[in-house]
């Protein structure tokens, strides 16, 4: 037990650069409190002292303001950064060397019996604010960016971000270090995609106009219904 608590410490001074001593981690970090909470917890609700271990886990979410199931599933070296609106589910499965920041919520998506909870696989980041919502797996060395949310199963190897969530970076080794002010927009990039498709099509519109004379009215229709017809608008 004091060699899991142990780890826990180092893992936060792995983690977080504004932890400056041991005291200072064990006396003020909410999601150390939680994640030792959880284990109590936990252990009274795989002896079916389910109402003690719901007991446990609402006193550590009143203290805390992280709720964690106490039917969670919680690998080693887990850290919660700031903490603060976390919500984990009854039926998560969370690996090793998972990271998590405030706001974060792996939860169900209806009131399914059974599996209902994602499954985090290890060494992965969930940023701030992020839903990672249903029973499917997030794979290894996966990131998911602030405030996405996630519905389906995510590959090994994957940068997640948007709503409803898209990937947008996998090949197949492991992705580095998120850089939370350095994510990329799939939905900014449709609209620069657009704009540039109608800048193309205003420079043939005018070169048809210029070209054509008397009749161009007639011909450019017919150049913007061909030109709709070959790209798809």
């Amino acid at each position: 037990m004091f060699d899991r608590m142990r780890e826990d410490i180092a893992t936060i001074f792995e983690n977080d650069p504004a932890a400056r001593g041991w005291f200072e981690v064990v006396f003020t970090y909410s999601g150390l409190h939680a994640l030792w909470a959880h284990r109590v917890a936990h252990w009274f609700y795989g002896r079916q002292w389910y109402t003690t271990a719901r007991i446990i886990s609402q006193v550590s979410r009143f203290m805390t303001g992280i709720e964690i199931h106490p039917g969670a599933v919680i690998g080693r070296r887990f850290f919660i950064d700031h903490g603060m609106g976390v919500v984990i589910g009854e039926t998560c499965e969370i690996g090793d060397d998972v990271l998590l920041y405030h706001g974060v919520t792996l939860g169900g998506t209806g009131k399914e019996k059974g599996k209902r909870h994602p499954t985090i696989g290890n060494n992965v980041v969930i940023s701030a604010g992020a839903k990672v919502l249903g029973s499917f797996s997030v794979g290894d060395n996966s990131r998911i960016g602030s405030n996405a949310v996630v519905l389906s199963e995510i590959p090994s190897n994957s940068t997640v971000v948007g709503i409803p969530g898209r990937i947008v970076k996998r090949d197949g080794v492991r992705v580095g270090r998120l850089e939370h002010d350095k994510l990329p927009d799939p939905v900014v990039d449709m609209f620069r995609q657009l704009q540039q498709q109608i800048d193309e099509l205003k420079v043939e519109v005018e070169q048809a106009k210029s070209s054509n004379g008397g009749n161009e009215d007639h011909d450019i229709k017919d150049l913007q219904y061909d030109v709709s017809n070959k790209r798809g608008v």
